[in-house]
């Protein structure tokens, strides 16, 4: 067994010993490890004094091209310019370099996606259109692409227009004068050059920059129209030298042809590659169509016979309840946004809410209204639901009705009621929570005692732009 002086003695030969506090190092030292000889010299052995964990393989999503030579530095710890230098080095050797470059970028797999609501704020603030609505589901796919900081199509696109300018004019010198220093093979040669640079500019614009959040369709547009243009000059430069070139002139004016055809079949690609997703997509929805009428007419009836049977207070509905909830939302409603809209947030809460008391609150909507789960009237409903689940129980019902412009919520118990000028002054749940809260934002809150019992809060919200004003009443019934 170690004595405190040799264990003193490693903490001083170690410097990593000497950073751990004396009062979390004392019980270290008086259990050492048993069965476990330390090492020559009094070093530590254990993970803790091993090297840092490397990071995993993957592609950086903000990259110049593909992101292979950052990931791969990244993960071996080496600088950036030793691991492209490596590349570089390598093609010569039977073109080792490009094979090992494109194999990791097939198989090695992209970073994480930033998450849409921390990413959305600072790119909508950076760009100056804060103030616009923005569709979390676009966001959450634009944060899912990855971006490129090099122009590779249009890189291709500049070196197709170079070579078919150096290509016209060794066409122009060779009508002119004859077979001089210039002959056909030289030019023809530029030709197959400057069309499969512009068939890569094509396919890259297409299949890559497409999906870029940086670029997308126009870019792809606008690469495609100028590839067109300069493969229809090219084109029109052979065509005016079949009188010289006889056959052989024809046959190789069809290499911009087959171009400019290979340019726009990356389109059909495009297509293609989106009628795949759709038919998986369909057939998903016809599986899950399926499973949904088995459930339906199986468990979710199982879940409703309990329910009835047990009474809407006990704990066993409460519990049928839920569940039949949560089925019937992953069955019928799919996945929501995170900032959802009204009728959507109410329901989820109300699930909630019949957990922690005994009560059933049915959630119905009419109308599509524009106010969204983080606006103040989802907050005030909330708050009215609340009361009614832990102050009345039983049956509370929830009725949305709104438009673009305007949204009414009613939230009805059946509990004894209550008058608002008996409620103490120091509670302040109903007068900030609710009704002020409607006032701050603009709307109006109205509390009464319903016709047969219980109470009604309504509340009623109306834009800038709608024909109402918003009012704050409260009625006493």
């Amino acid at each position: 067994m170690p004595t405190s002086a040799s264990t003193d003695a490693s903490s001083a030969e170690d410097p990593r010993l000497a950073t751990v506090p004396a009062a979390v190092a004392a019980p270290v030292r008086a259990r050492p490890r048993r069965g476990r000889r330390p090492a020559a010299g009094g070093r530590r052995t254990d993970a803790a004094s091993s090297g840092p964990v490397r990071p995993p393989l993957r592609r950086p999503r903000d990259c110049a091209v593909s992101g292979v030579s950052v990931g791969l530095a990244r993960h071996l710890g080496w600088p950036l310019w030793i691991v492209r230098a490596l590349f570089i080095a390598l093609t010569p050797l039977w073109g080792a370099g490009v094979l090992l470059y494109a194999w990791l970028w097939v198989f090695v797999p992209w970073d994480e996606a930033r998450p849409a609501q921390a990413a959305a704020p600072a790119d909508t603030a950076a760009s100056g259109e804060a103030d616009e609505p923005i569709d979390p589901a676009e966001v959450a796919r634009v944060r899912d692409e990855p971006t490129r900081r090099v122009p590779v199509a249009w890189i291709l696109t500049g070196a197709a227009v170079v070579v078919t300018l150096i290509t016209m004019i060794a066409i122009a010198m060779f009508g002119a004068n004859g077979v001089v220093w210039t002959s056909m093979p030289g030019w023809v040669g530029g030709v197959f050059l400057a069309t499969a640079l512009a068939v890569s500019a094509g396919m890259w614009a297409t299949l890559v920059d497409r999906d870029d959040p940086a670029r997308g369709p126009r870019h792809e547009n606008i690469v495609r129209v100028v590839l067109t243009v300069t493969l229809a000059v090219l084109l029109i430069g052979q065509l005016s030298m079949l009188r010289q070139t006889g056959v052989a002139g024809f046959v190789f004016a069809l290499v911009p042809i087959a171009g400019i055809v290979l340019v726009y079949s990356s389109i059909l690609v495009g297509k293609w590659r989106e009628l795949s997703g759709e038919r998986v997509r369909r057939i998903r929805e016809e599986q899950r169509a399926e499973m949904a009428a088995h459930l339906h007419d199986s468990v979710l009836q199982t879940l409703a016979l309990i329910q009835n049977r047990a009474g809407a207070s006990t704990e066993v509905a409460r519990l049928a309840r839920a569940q039949e909830r949560e089925l019937r939302a992953w069955l019928y409603d799919g996945d929501a946004p995170a900032d959802s809209d009204l009728p959507t947030d109410l329901r989820d809460y109300a699930a909630a809410l019949e957990l922690d008391y005994p009560v059933r609150i049915d959630v119905v909507s009419a109308g599509l209204p524009a106010e969204r789960a983080s606006g103040e009237v989802a907050a005030a409903s909330r708050e009215a639901m609340l009361n009614a689940a832990r102050h009345a129980g039983g049956d509370v019902s929830v009725y949305i009705e709104g438009n673009a412009n305007a949204v009414d919520v009613y939230v009805r118990d059946r509990g004894p009621g209550f008058d608002l000028a008996d409620v103490p002054d120091d509670r302040l749940g109903i007068r900030q929570s609710i009704i002020g809260r409607m006032r701050r934002a603009g709307g109006s809150a109205t509390v009464r005692r319903g016709a047969g019992g219980g109470t009604e809060v309504h509340l009623r919200f109306v834009d800038a732009g709608g024909p109402a004003s918003p009012s704050t009443e409260v009625r006493r019934g």
